[in-house]
């Protein structure tokens, strides 16, 4: 399902299709996922490790809006969280985009600051970004756990992530749309479990 209709629909039409879109995706699989996610980055945050996310475009904007709400503050006064938007940094960016190579930009970032037992949150809308799939296999080299936040059947991430959070909808603005729900109720928890004494 996409929130996507023929025609030149109205906001009434695409925001019913959207809906639409979000009540075909709540399943209990994604429920038991993100549930797993959720514990996944609490448990890692409350030892200290910090916690990465990647991805491009769109993906890249979700990635510093999630670090933005868990290093600043979402709902909650409390202690800042160790959360690190890979590629926020344009300098380095720039500079091993243009030295060596884009496909391993990410990659690169998480040699830096991944830890074992440390969590990777992979954003990719098909599920086959190739300088996510290098983060990917980074983390995974480090001994961090990955989530894959994706959609449809997930694509290649489908067999590189520990946690697949893959809402199943068709089309890259619905797949998006249904990311910041989850992402906006996976801040909530996270900064709240992570508040607590």
């Amino acid at each position: 399902m996409s929130c996507i209709v023929a025609g030149s629909p109205g906001l009434a039409d695409y925001l019913t299709a959207c809906a639409d879109a979000m009540r075909t995706a709540a399943t209990p699989e994604l429920e038991r996922e993100f549930n797993r996610a959720v514990a996944a980055i609490v448990e890692s945050l409350k030892a200290g490790k910090p916690f990465l996310i990647c991805g491009n475009g769109g993906s890249m904007a979700d990635a510093q809006h999630i670090a933005g709400e868990l290093v600043a503050r979402f709902l909650l006064n409390r202690k800042a969280l160790p959360v690190i938007a890979l590629g926020a940094n344009a300098a380095t960016l720039t500079a091993w985009g243009n030295d060596v190579a884009f496909a391993t930009v990410f990659s690169r970032e998480v040699e830096a600051f991944g830890t074992p037992g440390g969590v990777l949150l992979a954003i990719s809308t098909s599920g086959n970004s190739g300088n996510v799939m290098e983060a990917i296999a980074k983390a995974r080299d480090i001994g961090m756990t990955v989530i894959g936040l994706t959609g449809g059947k997930g694509g290649k991430m489908a067999q590189s992530c520990d946690i697949l959070i893959s809402p199943e909808v068709a089309g890259t603005p619905t797949i998006q749309e249904l990311h910041t729900p989850i992402f906006h109720l996976l801040c909530r928890e996270v900064e709240a479990r992570c508040a607590e004494a």
